[in-house]
């Protein structure tokens, strides 16, 4: 193997690890977004919860979180 070829491997290998560098950056980026939105769909519902159900709903929803 020639010392061009060789440079050519490393290059490559190289390109390949960046690559899976930036693809497990944008897949941690996403899961903190998903995470977000989790928290956000959560407030939310119980907020709607408290509208809708009042006070004594809401307390009587979180006392059951740890049984489910």
């Amino acid at each position: 193997m020639t010392e061009n070829e060789e440079k050519v491997k490393q290059s490559r290998q190289q390109r390949f690890a960046q690559w899976l560098m930036d693809r497990e950056e944008k897949r941690e980026e996403k899961e903190t977004n998903l995470e977000g939105l989790v928290r956000l769909n959560v407030l939310v519902s119980f907020l709607t919860l408290g509208l809708v159900g009042g006070f004594e709903t809401v307390q009587l929803a979180i006392s059951m979180i740890p049984y489910m």
